[in-house]
């Protein structure tokens, strides 16, 4: 089993920063990581195709032998978790849990605002996560959708991406919190233009580094972590590999091997 891969998906580029810090934390583990490109943006979906989406990938992750499936998207762990318990022999580990424990520890006046998502946001994932940990909390959900499509075009760094942050943080700014859970994998890479506008005053939590822990000791509790050799990392992309490679090498700040085209089996 400790040579076994872990599998990793997203509906995009996004669930790279998880991918990355799992090799940071996890260098030995060898990785397999789909990105549903075909289908990106999640957020604006239903649940029932966000569901039949993330199915349809992890049955994909499980056929490659993985011993662990990292749903590294806030959108299906919000809405498809459950279903991929229910009908997957694989474990399954999401982003939500990792992300609420981190800011309900780290919050000091209690107020926590969620970005995220407008399925992440209607699911009410995070406050229910939060709440379990700090029930006192104060939460307040802001639905982000257009910072997905500034990620995905490498965006963050233009005038555009800080007007339209501006926009979706007044909320934010009025509630006093003094914790942000970036609740969208994609988030992090806007990361800079959010922390300038919110100010340092504000803890951002990025729930990649929370989410490689959880995996790092949720495998040595099964004596199934790797200690020996190099991991190695696959990338499988469901649409226009060559434009996911070179957004994911510009993401990643390091040139990757080939991705290959893997339309989903819907």
């Amino acid at each position: 089993m400790k040579k076994q891969p872990i599998g990793v998906f997203d509906s995009g580029l996004g669930g790279l920063t998880i991918l990355k810090a799992l090799r940071r934390q996890l260098p030995h583990e060898d990785l397999i990581y789909f990105g549903d490109t075909a289908n990106v943006p999640y957020g604006s979906k239903s649940k029932a195709a966000v569901t039949k989406f993330s199915l349809a990938i992890a049955r994909f992750l499980q056929s490659q032998g993985v011993k662990l499936i990292v749903v590294a998207c806030n959108t299906a762990s919000a809405q498809a978790l459950s279903e991929l318990h229910r009908q997957l022999d694989v474990p399954v580990m999401g982003v939500i849990e990792p992300g609420a424990q981190r800011a309900a520890a780290v919050t000091q006046n209690g107020r926590i605002a969620v970005l995220g998502t407008e399925g992440t946001v209607r699911s009410k994932a995070y406050p229910k996560a939060i709440l379990k940990r700090f029930p006192k909390a104060r939460i307040i959900q802001q639905a982000c959708p257009l910072f997905v499509p500034l990620a995905e075009e490498s965006w963050g760094k233009k005038p555009a991406a800080a007007l339209i942050a501006q926009e979706y943080l007044k909320p934010v700014q009025k509630s006093r919190a003094d914790t942000v859970i970036l609740g969208c994998t994609h988030y992090p890479l806007l990361k800079p233009v959010i922390a300038k506008i919110l100010g340092k005053g504000v803890t951002l939590v990025d729930s990649a580094n929370t989410l490689a822990d959880a995996a790092q000791l949720f495998l040595a509790g099964r004596a199934q972590l790797e200690t020996q050799g190099k991991g190695r990392v696959q990338l499988y992309a469901s649409d226009d590999p060559t434009r996911f490679k070179h957004l994911a090498e510009k993401l990643l700040g390091e040139k990757i091997g080939t991705v290959r085209l893997k339309k989903l089996d819907l």
